[in-house]
């Protein structure tokens, strides 16, 4: 269904991709981008994937959105995993991207019911592991 404000559109396999994720927890990461006036898949990522891997999969000069699955140990030894959403919007991006992507996220981010981080990043020093690993505990 399009949003109104922004005229995107959310395809359904985002929301599956996206409750596999969460609930099977079949993949370490999905990247998704807008294309035309739709919101679609472009990577996933298998378990066995890791951050860099999936910092990698980000464009240098285009804006995508993300969610990634951040396993990691407590201050008290306990396993735990968060749910983070990227939203990646490098300053080499043209405006109109930046515009897009900013005026739709909010609603693509609402369709996707258990993000438990949000993160938004103009280069890859804002979105470090450093700070996903501050940002999860």
């Amino acid at each position: 269904m399009a949003n109104a404000a922004s005229g995107m559109a959310v395809n359904d396999e985002c929301k599956l991709k996206f409750l596999e994720l969460k609930s099977k927890r079949n993949y370490r990461f999905i990247v998704f981008k807008i294309e035309k006036q739709d919101v679609v898949v472009e990577k996933i990522g298998s378990r066995e994937e890791t951050y860099e891997d999936f910092a990698a999969s980000l464009p240098a000069d285009e804006c995508r959105y993300a969610v990634f699955d951040f396993d990691f140990t407590t201050n008290e030894n306990c396993q735990k995993s968060k749910i983070f959403f990227i939203a990646w919007a490098p300053d080499t991006s043209k405006v109109r991207s930046k515009m897009v992507y900013a005026s739709s996220k909010d609603r693509f981010k609402r369709e996707l019911d258990g993000i438990q981080v949000e993160l938004q990043a103009t280069d890859p020093s804002e979105m470090s592991i450093d700070i996903i690993k501050a940002r999860a505990l």
